[in-house]
């Protein structure tokens, strides 16, 4: 309703504007007509030896095409002595128009105006001869030929302007039927996404801001979409390993109360609930942990050498890789500082390192590297161990995928350290990458920022 408003007054103002300038540039072409006229007369008189009326009367009929409503010659006094009306003459008397008074003075005047479809002109200027007032001649032009163009130009711009605005009436209501159409198809979906129904997509034609707040919706409703996948995924992966160590201690601890058994089976059962308990401990700590990066908690970094972590990782898992007949060696670079939290480099460190170890084959190694590379600190994680099927390289990192799934329980594993290492990186501003290595085996690749520390002043 405000830009139709707006349309209003700008065409009520143009239509002014207009009008004014046309009655303007009629009222300049009357002006130069009677000042030509006046000029005609003025010479005419001027050669006259006296201002009488039989004397005048003649030299004004003698000039043509002066063509006048009234034209009036009066003396220095303001006598009339011409004046071209039959009814209502006023030769022999004094005339004191406004416009004669003001010649009289020795000043010229014209001015126009427009009434009634019609433009009135009117004008005088002094006879002077020698440097002597002889008198005025005052000229009025009454012209409805000029009126009725005015009032026809008026009225085709004010129809132009009441079709102008009724064309915007029209287009603002259809502009306002479409916009508040699609205003309400964007809504509806909107409840839709409300409602949990992720898979309606918004449809909207055009190229304006609705079209482009449509494909960002439908973006938002894909990520929303696949996120809630993921959430149910996740939930279901979840229940799913946390009901196998707690159906097996059910089953065991059920065993131990309904059956006779000495006592050596009892320890061994008991033993079997243990580590079926230490089990879901750890798939319970991965999960917390899994859900503390998930909720974004930021916590404060450090600038830190990142070989000093990686050098205790190595030595807390030598025994781990003795006792499975790996060798484990470390390569370490100097000045290898990174911004990061301390727990979350230990923990990807030791996640990755310990996988080597775990999903290798007896008599195999585990090579760990820390080196600069231009404005990066890399981490590489090698092992010659069974290595990761090419199919399955796309899906590591994702949580609760395991490559072997007999072979990960046997280990331990409920395939979520992955998951979490790749988080971790993620949080702390780095990469992380996986390749095959030629002969069998797998490397790891992980970047960060490097952060060179600043040198304290003496």
């Amino acid at each position: 309703m405000a830009y139709i408003l707006i349309t209003a007054v700008v065409l009520f103002f143009l239509n002014i504007y207009t009008s004014t300038t046309l009655r303007n540039m009629i009222f300049g072409a009357q002006r130069q007509t009677m000042e030509g006229r006046t000029q005609l007369m003025m010479t005419a008189l001027l050669q006259l030896d006296e201002l009488s009326s039989s004397k005048t009367e003649s030299a004004i009929n003698a000039l043509e095409d002066l063509s006048t409503t009234r034209t009036v010659v009066t003396d220095a006094s303001g006598m009339a002595v011409y004046d071209s009306l039959v009814a209502g003459n006023a030769e022999g008397k004094l005339l004191l128009f406004p416009e004669i008074v003001t010649a009289l003075s020795g000043k010229d005047v014209f001015y126009s105006s427009y009434s009634d479809g019609a433009i009135e002109s009117r004008g005088a200027v002094p006879l002077v001869k020698n440097g002597q007032l002889l008198g005025a001649v005052y000229l009025m032009l009454y012209d409805t030929d000029q009126g009725a163009l005015i009032a026809t130009l008026q009225a085709n711009v004010l129809r132009l302007s009441v079709a102008l605005a009724l064309g915007m009436i029209l287009f603002s209501m259809l502009f306002s039927t479409a916009f508040s159409r699609r205003m309400r198809r964007i809504l509806h979906s909107v409840r839709m996404m409300r409602d949990g129904d992720y898979s309606h997509k918004l449809k909207l034609r055009g190229h304006d801001e609705l079209d482009q707040l449509g494909r960002e919706f439908n973006d938002l409703a894909e990520r929303l979409e696949a996120s809630e996948q993921r959430r149910r995924q996740f939930v279901s992966d979840a229940s799913h390993e946390l009901k196998t160590p707690l159906a097996s201690i059910k089953l065991l601890s059920d065993s131990i109360l309904q059956n006779e058994m000495d006592l050596a089976t009892q320890r061994e059962f008991i033993s079997d609930i243990g580590r079926e308990a230490d089990r879901l401990g750890r798939l319970s700590q991965k999960l917390l942990m899994l859900t503390k990066l998930d909720s974004a908690v930021s916590e404060d970094r450090e600038i830190l050498d990142a070989a000093a972590t990686v050098q205790k990782v190595t030595r807390m898992l030598q025994p781990l890789a003795t006792l499975r007949k790996i060798r484990l060696g470390c390569t370490l670079s100097d000045i290898c500082t990174i911004m990061t939290v301390e727990d979350d480099l230990y923990q990807i460190v030791f996640n990755l390192v310990e996988n080597a170890i775990k999903y290798n084959r007896e008599g195999g190694w585990v090579k760990v590297s820390l080196s600069r590379k231009a404005e990066e600190v890399v981490l590489c994680v090698a092992d010659n161990g069974v290595g990761i099927p090419e199919e399955s390289m796309a899906h590591i990192f994702e949580r609760f995928y395991r490559v072997d799934k007999a072979r990960s329980r046997a280990a331990g594993g409920a395939g979520l350290g992955l998951s979490i290492v790749h988080d971790m990186v993620k949080r702390n501003h780095g990469t992380i990458s996986v390749a095959a290595r030629e002969g069998g085996g797998t490397e790891f690749t992980v970047s960060f920022p490097l952060f060179e520390a600043e040198e304290e002043m003496p």
